[in-house]
């Protein structure tokens, strides 16, 4: 008889703020035999709850995840870990979406999650403009804290003087942009002036 190998979930929310209980909630109505969930960004490459439940998987197994952008980074990150179980022998069920790529469609599917990782991270990345933007209008989110006239007039002397903009950012603890943006605001308003 095949062995039908055990079903792996993974859960994981971006921050600690971040609650993994509706996650956890729909993997547990799968029935999961076990369960690796972490709480930190999907930027991290290194996830050690992953990279454990990934170590402990056989062929036959199954890893279940609610959606894409749970299991990786970006697009070519979700490839290589998808490239990974199939070699592995290992079936990648996505609850949200609906795939399970143990179907006779598994090369199509493929091609469409790694579509769907990329449209996904990139419906995220609106959603928090979105939310940064409501937050603003009710006046909660100020953004970075902006650079003070006496720092700014810091690094525009500096500059003057020859100080290289690394030195000048380990001087002023200005970030490299910002002193690219002093200096090219200065310049713009003084174009006759070197």
């Amino acid at each position: 008889m095949e062995n039908k190998g055990l079903v792996f979930g993974y859960a994981r929310v971006s921050t600690k703020g971040q609650d993994l209980t509706v996650q956890l909630s729909k993997l547990s109505e799968h029935g999961v035999d076990r369960v690796y969930s972490e709480k930190l960004s999907g930027k991290n490459k290194n996830r050690p709850e992953l990279e454990k439940m990934i170590e402990q998987l056989r062929t036959g197994d199954t890893v279940v995840i609610t959606k894409i952008d749970r299991l990786a980074r970006n697009m070519r990150d979700f490839q290589n870990i998808v490239h990974e179980l199939t070699e592995r022998g290992v079936t990648l069920k996505i609850l949200d979406q609906m795939i399970d790529t143990s179907s006779a469609q598994d090369k199509l599917f493929m091609n469409m999650l790694s579509m769907f990782a990329e449209f996904e991270r990139t419906m995220i990345l609106e959603r928090q403009r979105e939310g940064i933007e409501h937050a603003k209008s009710k006046g909660v989110y100020k953004g970075r804290k902006p650079i003070s006239e006496d720092k700014k007039a810091q690094v525009l002397e500096l500059a003057a003087n020859d100080v290289k903009k690394s030195e000048i950012q380990k001087v002023t603890g200005v970030g490299k942009t910002s002193i690219f943006k002093i200096l090219k605001e200065s310049q713009e308003k003084n174009p006759n002036h070197n």
